[in-house]
């Protein structure tokens, strides 16, 4: 039986355009109405990091302890990672040769001396992009303690380790597993509803961002932002196009497939506002729910290619601006760097920029007071950022799960070229 395909009014995508260009306007021509409107944007994200925790938690629990083969979680994650670790690398050296080519802080000439601003809060937060920092994100106070907080990293860790133990004890455990089980119903159940209010949210969180800096502010470093995006749009069609022709998909028919996820990232500029959506998606595409558990939460921390690009791109800039030659070796350095930091800061929040820091501060040559030239427009760059990362983690999804023979290639296609039919099995459940 057919699937009654909603009126284009009614589809989420559709009111989340309408609340984008309806923020814009607020944000426009009444910027004072627009930045009291920052709750709304403020309170959906709030509403969904509440969720996050649970549903990463039950989907690699249970996509764990229903594995019989330990071993293979094991390389699930040894592969995942070796992806994560080629892609994030190639993204910084992406972000590195645009930088050079196009030197979109040539001609600025500012004097490091002139440079106000206060970016203290970013340089107390790099700290946590070492790997002293790093441990004591990951590990938790208890073994429930993440399941009440916002940090993916613990959750993924209590996560792995109770399905691990779930295997381990199958026998006496399978009551547990049954109640996870059916405890994931309702807990998606809540992701839909929740989503409900994401027009809402967009609407709150773009008049909140026009209304406070304004789209003049953009126009004098218009051209790194412009960078920015051309760049990120060429690695997402070009790269990620041709891994994703390479294992048989289409990169565009994701992007589709995925628009309603997506949309809401560039309304409300957190990935983290898409995640449970995606990962329903995901697994509604074909990927086995272990593969969906642990690759998209693991991504969101490891595989930050939009951060990567944009991290060499701006240290680039702010060197360009500032007149501070950098020779080759300078720039390898700063790459090296860049992987270890953008590694480290996995569950810092604000990653994007604190990352921008820590790199900075291990390189003496790039003053870290350069920060305030990108202050202003960092917000503009942030939306892009956040989309790159989504569409990373979706694509190393179905990539490693290809990989590992649990991607279902007929669910996929069926999925890419009917979203609209599976949007409508998704509200059902």
């Amino acid at each position: 039986m057919s699937l009654k395909v909603k009126k284009f009014y009614q589809q989420l995508y559709f009111q989340v355009i309408v609340a984008i260009i309806a923020g814009i306007l607020l944000g426009k021509f009444y910027p004072e109405i627009g930045k009291k409107m920052k709750p709304l944007g403020d309170g959906f994200i709030k509403l969904v990091k509440m969720i996050i925790a649970p549903v990463i938690f039950i989907t690699l629990t249970l996509g764990i302890a229903h594995m019989t083969d330990l071993k293979k979680v094991g390389r699930i994650a040894i592969k995942a990672m070796i992806y994560f670790f080629i892609f994030s690398t190639f993204a910084l050296i992406v972000g590195l040769i645009v930088g050079n080519l196009l030197q979109p802080g040539h001609g600025l000439n500012i004097d490091p001396i002139s440079l106000t601003g206060d970016v203290s809060q970013y340089k107390e937060k790099a700290h946590e992009s070492t790997l002293t920092g790093f441990i004591m994100n990951i590990i938790p106070e208890t073994l429930f303690s993440p399941l009440v907080g916002d940090n993916i990293l613990q959750v993924l860790l209590v996560a792995i380790l109770m399905g691990v133990a779930l295997v381990l004890t199958r026998e006496k455990s399978q009551r547990i597993t049954d109640f996870l089980q059916d405890l994931s119903s309702p807990i998606f159940k809540i992701v839909h509803i929740l989503m409900k209010l994401a027009p809402i949210g967009a609407f709150g969180a773009m008049a909140f961002t026009i209304g406070k800096y304004g789209l003049h502010s953009v126009l004098n470093l218009i051209f790194l932002v412009a960078t920015f995006y051309i760049t990120s749009i060429l690695f997402v069609v070009l790269v990620l196009g041709a891994v994703a022709w390479y294992n048989g998909f289409n990169i565009f028919k994701l992007l589709y497939y995925l628009k309603e996820e997506l949309l809401l990232v560039l309304g409300t500029s957190s990935s983290e506002s898409a995640l449970p959506g995606l990962m329903q998606k995901m697994e509604k595409a074909g990927c086995s729910k272990a593969i969906v558990g642990l690759v998209i939460p693991t991504g969101y921390s490891f595989n930050l290619d939009g951060t990567n690009i944009y991290m060499t791109l701006a240290s680039l800039f702010i060197a360009q601006a500032l007149n501070i030659q950098l020779p080759l070796e300078k720039q390898l350095m700063l790459l090296l760097v860049a992987m270890l930091s953008s590694k480290g800061a996995a569950g810092v929040t604000g990653a994007g920029f604190v990352t921008l820091a820590a790199t900075l501060a291990v390189v003496p040559e790039i003053p870290l007071a350069g920060m305030t030239l990108i202050l202003g427009i960092d917000k503009f760059m942030s939306e892009c950022r956040a989309l790159t990362n989504v569409i990373g983690n979706s694509v190393a999804t179905i990539v490693v799960a290809n990989w590992e023979k649990q991607l279902d290639k007929d669910q996929l296609q069926y999925c890419l070229d009917h979203p609209n039919e599976v949007e409508k099995k998704l509200e059902t459940i």
